[in-house]
This record gives structure tokens, sequence and C-alpha cells, in this order.
């Protein structure tokens, strides 16, 4: 594989497509729920001066009122991208009400029950309670408290000039989208068997607060009164108690990632086939609908995964349509914990080692996935969540086992010509530097921000509520300190008047019965 990948870096070099490989767009979506000071999650209404969730390209909520939700456009500039979140989280906190402040960590701490989390709200339209009943359905399947984990989404696409240059490369022939999307497969398939490095270097939810599991029992570890941990764990986020479709390997259905129309034909299965446990819910109760449907997925997006190959929906068009139309158009990573070092959620060397990363799992060979090798996929995410730093733990490769840091070592090896690649008109070196630090915590899992975190717990003789709130009120005083330019602060202002107009426009539409909307959307 390593041979393979040598050649195609040569070649792509010789052809002049190095320079195009640094030239893709990356985009940013992170979640931060806003609380009170005492921690808990607020009960008021998403702030109206922000604009209307359903409608704003860049700040929305996500499952709960409280949920904010920052999206960055793609962009080719990678501090451009960061400064663009920066700017947005400013704006936010600048119009925060009272004493709110936005939760640094991903896993929330004082949680008094589901209940006590107000589920987002779009408007009256049908598109807008569409987006709510979604929710509802996704609290009675999953419970409430699971939807308000936050995490950061890494939204990644190669330049549309790399792709005919490296066609002709590999000797393809015929539809250019189609060995798009072909490539963009591979390059999902290997990030899932490589994926457990992510929660191993970024995750940062080691701990939780007992609130969570709302008094179920747990075999997790007491750090304290208030704090469950594990002792290895590196992102309990990525793992057991995190939001999964567990309810759905008991139907038999998975979603294959062999190839486009593999995944369409999974995924649309599970999108229209009843499921016995959620037709006890029921779907209109009472004239209120409960969720969307009673089938094992409502929509597309309840189907929980590291990755998604995306297509940009044209207005309601089905995700699972606009795939089958237009073919992949870029990459989202979904494996990202909150960063709760930096007030941004994410920093600069993440950025630019998870570019590199993506274009190794592009570029190495990448054959299709059986149910043996999914099996231990599926273990090793698990693994490296739970017990990640433990110097003892082996994951499982083709049938053997390797030490996680071995394993960790290797991929560094091979991404660093990539990093030589994209680094070649760069005197700084960035990428190269971002795999340097990064490979410290590989050899030192006490530099890892789970290790970090828990590090900073025990020297304070505080809970994870502690620590989370602490870092909270610190990135509320950064942001509090920051200046928007007068170009960003009117982007935001129009983003928000605008998206309220857009809002009322589509209210003032007729509207069809929602039962007669939701048949008009799933039968296309």
């Amino acid at each position: 594989m390593l041979s393979r990948l040598e050649e195609r870096l040569k070649k792509i070099e010789q052809n002049q497509l190095g320079i195009l490989l640094g030239q893709g767009l990356i985009g940013l979506e992170k979640e931060s729920l806003r609380v009170t000071p005492a921690g808990g999650i607020a009960q008021s209404a998403h702030p109206e001066a922000l604009g209307a969730p359903l409608t704003h390209p860049y700040i929305t909520t996500d499952y709960s009122e409280a949920l904010t939700e920052f999206i960055t456009p793609p962009l080719q500039q990678r501090d451009a991208v960061l400064e663009f979140l920066r700017d947005a989280q400013k704006f936010v906190y600048d119009r925060l009400e009272g004493d709110e402040i936005l939760w640094a960590t991903s896993m929330p701490c004082v949680v008094e029950g589901g209940c006590t989390i107000p589920i987002a709200r779009y408007g009256s339209s049908n598109a807008g309670l569409m987006k709510t009943v979604y929710r509802r359905g996704l609290g009675h399947r999953y419970g409430r408290v699971m939807q308000v984990i936050a995490g950061v989404h890494f939204n990644y696409s190669l330049p549309e000039a790399f792709w005919p240059g490296y066609q002709t490369l590999e000797g393809g022939k015929g539809d250019l989208q189609g060995f798009i999307s072909e490539a963009y497969f591979g390059l999902i398939r290997n990030l899932q068997r490589f994926g457990w490095l992510v929660p191993y270097l970024f995750g940062a939810s080691p701990a939780i607060c007992k609130s969570f599991l709302g008094g179920r029992p747990s075999s997790l570890k007491s750090f304290d009164e208030f704090t469950y941990y594990q002792p290895y764990a590196t992102s309990l986020r990525m793992g057991d108690i995190g939001y999964q479709n567990s309810k759905e390997q008991g139907t038999g259905v998975k979603v294959c990632y062999d190839c486009l129309d593999a995944y369409l034909e999974t995924l649309g299965r599970a999108v229209e086939t009843p499921c016995p446990i959620y037709q006890t819910i029921g779907v209109e109760v009472d004239g209120r609908y409960e969720q969307l449907n009673a089938n094992i997925l409502q929509i597309e997006n309840e189907y929980y995964s590291t990755v998604r190959p995306k297509q940009i929906p044209d207005g309601m068009e089905k995700p699972i349509l606009a795939l089958r139309r237009r073919g992949v158009r870029y990459i989202e990573l979904r494996s990202l914990d909150v960063n709760a070092f930096d007030p941004l959620g994410i920093d600069q060397p993440q950025i630019r080692f998870l570019e590199a990363f993506l274009l190794l799992c592009l570029l190495l060979e990448s054959p299709a996935i059986n149910v043996f090798e999914q099996k231990e996929i599926d273990r090793n995410e698990g693994a490296a969540a739970h017990r990640g730093r433990d110097p003892r733990l082996f994951l499982q490769r083709n049938g053997r086992e390797i030490r996680l840091r071995d394993w960790a070592l290797e991929i560094f090896d091979a991404m660093l010509p990539i990093c030589e690649l994209l680094d070649a008109d760069s005197a700084d070196q960035p990428y190269q530097q971002a795999l340097s630090s990064l490979r410290e915590r590989v050899i030192d899992p006490n530099l890892t921000p789970s290790a970090q975190m828990l590090a900073q717990m025990r020297e304070q003789g505080e809970p994870f509520f502690g620590f989370a709130q602490r870092m909270s009120q610190q990135h509320n005083d950064y942001f509090r300190q920051q200046r928007l330019s007068a170009e960003r602060e009117a982007l935001f202002r129009q983003a928000a008047a605008t998206s309220w107009q857009r809002q009322r426009e589509i209210e003032a539409q007729p509207q069809a019965p929602f039962g007669q909307y939701l048949a008009d959307y799933f039968i296309q």
C-alpha cells in the first residue's frame, strides 16, 4: 500500500498537481451549548438578534434552542476559516442574554432530565415544523440528553481543478463525477480504518458529570462525588454513552460504503423500512406529530457515522437524491470533540493535520470493507475512545493485534511526504510542524487533551463541572476582549436581518396540511 502511495505522490508532483492538493476547501461546523452561570442548560429562546435559525447560513441551532451551531463557508485560506469561526462566536457572545455563556466542552454538565432541554424551534412553516418534529422524534428514540452533546465537524473537498488530472494519472476514463465519488468513497473507507486516531489525538471528553446519566447505573469509574470517568479514556462522546443508532443494529440494516450506489441503497432502505420499536411511539398522536415517521431512520441525517459523503441539496431535495443526481461534493468528518483548551473549539494544527490525514486516506489503496474488518473497525473505535491512552491497548488489523502507538506512528510516517508536498511553497512548513507536534502525543499520551484535562482536574481538585465552568469563563473573557471589524459586524447583522426576512417569506407562502407536506417530501 505504501509503495502505491509513493508512486501516486511522485506522479502528482511530476504533473504539477501538488499545488492543487493544498487548494482544497475547508469548512467548520461547531456546536456550543448556551448555559446559565450555574452550568444549567439555558431555557431561553435562541436570541432574536442572532437571526432566524431556519434560514441563517452561519449561525443556527442544532437539536436544542440552547445548542448554538456556528457554520463557516468553505474557504481555501486555512487562517480565514478560523477567523470566520472566531468572529461568528464573537458576534454571538455580544448578544447573549443575561449572564449566559457558551459551554467549553463537548459534554454538558448540569442536566436536570431531558424534559428541561428545549427542542429547537424554526417557525410556523412546514419546513420549520419538519425540523422541530424530527428533533422531537430523536428525543423519543435516543433521549434528549444525548442530543445536546456538542462536537466539531470538519468539511473538506479537493479543488475541482485537481480531479481531471488525477483521473488521467489513475488511468480512469468516462464520467468525471463518477470517478470523484468513487475516490471520495475510498477516502471514507480508509477514514473508517484509521479513524480511531482522531479521538486519540483530539478527544477531550474523558469525564462526564454524573447528572448526564440521570442516575442510571454505569460501568464508568467515579472520579469524585460528581464525576464519572475512565482512566485512559480519550472521547467518551465517541464511546458507548454517546449518540449511537444502537437499536438500528437489531434490524439487520447496516449502511455500506463499497460505492455510492451501495451507500444510497442501504441508507435508503433504512429510511423506508418500518421499525416496530418506533411504531409504538406513534407518528401523529392526539393531533401532534411526535416523529416524522416510524421507520428505522426518520431521515438520512439520523444515521450516526463518523464521516458522511455530502452533496448540497436543492431546496427541500432529499440528501439521498442530491447524492444520486450530482454525486459526492465534499466529506464531513464528525468525530471531533470540541477542543476545550482553545476558545474557538479547534486550532490551526488540528486543521493542518486533518487535511493531510484525509489526503492520506484518499491516496492509499482502499479495498472494500468485509464483515470481519467492519467488526475490527467498530472494536478499534470503541477501544480508542474508552482506553486510547492505555499503553497495554492493542488494536485489531487484518486479524492480528497491533499496539495503538505503533500503528499511529506508521500513519504519521506515511503522512510526512504529503505534508512535505503541502509545505512546498511555505517557508515555515505549517503542515510538517503540525505533524511533528502531534506526533509527540503519540509518543507521550500525557500530552493528549484528554490526559491534560484529567491532570488539571486532579491538580485543581475540581470535578468535571468545575473544569468545564472554568474553561467556559476563560473563553467568555477571551471573546469579550475581541473586536469585530466593521465589515464583519455588518456581514453578520445583514445575515441576521436577511434570515428573518427569508423566514417571513417562507411562512407567507401557502402551506399544505403538514401530513401532505411530509408525504410529498418522502415520495421524492
